[in-house]
């Protein structure tokens, strides 16, 4: 009897150590393909009523739909006309959007960009010595900075904290790297540790 409750246990607990994270894996999923359709929606309203009311593959149309207009607006920016003009709406009218403004410094973070006005990766450490993977939002004139402490594994929700400049690593990833580390519960960090540290002064 004993061994046939054991038998049960170890396979329960085995199948559960399989479900749980495809399950987990799937709600993901699922969430990151409601956000597509949700920033296509904008889109597809400009298009005459009704033509995407019936459609059987949304996400498909969601992802076309926002890979056309990142060419055209792609196309457009490379002519110096519309380039000047589609700067100075986002200096005169975007900019003054803090949500815009953090977008985009989230989206060049995730494409790999650079400079001080991109959200970046680090590593900051407590008093106590302990570290915790951190997103540098900004850096204060008076030696202090922006910082997003991310939760694990929702990689960009978690609480604002300005700290000391002097506290924080900088890591040599970019912020997909990071945000996939930490949505996988931590699975990678070291690797992201491992890497030779970048410089941590900052031009002023």
């Amino acid at each position: 009897m004993k061994r046939l409750i054991q038998f049960v246990k170890t396979s329960l607990l085995g199948g559960l150590l399989v479900l749980l994270p495809l399950m987990l894996f799937i709600l993901l999923v699922d969430e990151l393909l409601g956000l597509v359709v949700a920033l296509a929606t904008p889109i597809a309203d400009l298009f005459p009523k009704g033509m995407f009311d019936n459609i059987e593959t949304p996400v498909l149309i969601a992802v076309l739909l926002i890979l056309m207009v990142s060419f055209f607006f792609g196309l457009a920016m490379r002519m110096v006309y519309l380039r000047r003009l589609g700067l100075w709406i986002e200096r005169t009218l975007l900019e003054r959007l803090p949500i815009y403004t953090a977008v985009k410094r989230l989206s060049q973070g995730l494409l790999g960009g650079e400079g001080e006005k991109v959200f970046r990766p680090a590593v900051m450490t407590s008093g106590a010595g302990e570290r915790e993977i951190v997103y540098l939002v900004e850096e204060h004139t008076d030696g202090e900075a922006t910082v997003l402490v991310p939760w694990a594994p929702a990689s960009f929700a978690g609480p604002v904290k300005i700290v000391q400049r002097s506290r924080l690593e900088m890591l040599d990833a970019n912020l997909g790297e990071t945000s996939r580390a930490l949505s996988h519960w931590g699975v990678g960090v070291g690797k992201l540790l491992g890497k030779s540290p970048m410089d941590t002064s900052t031009s002023r």
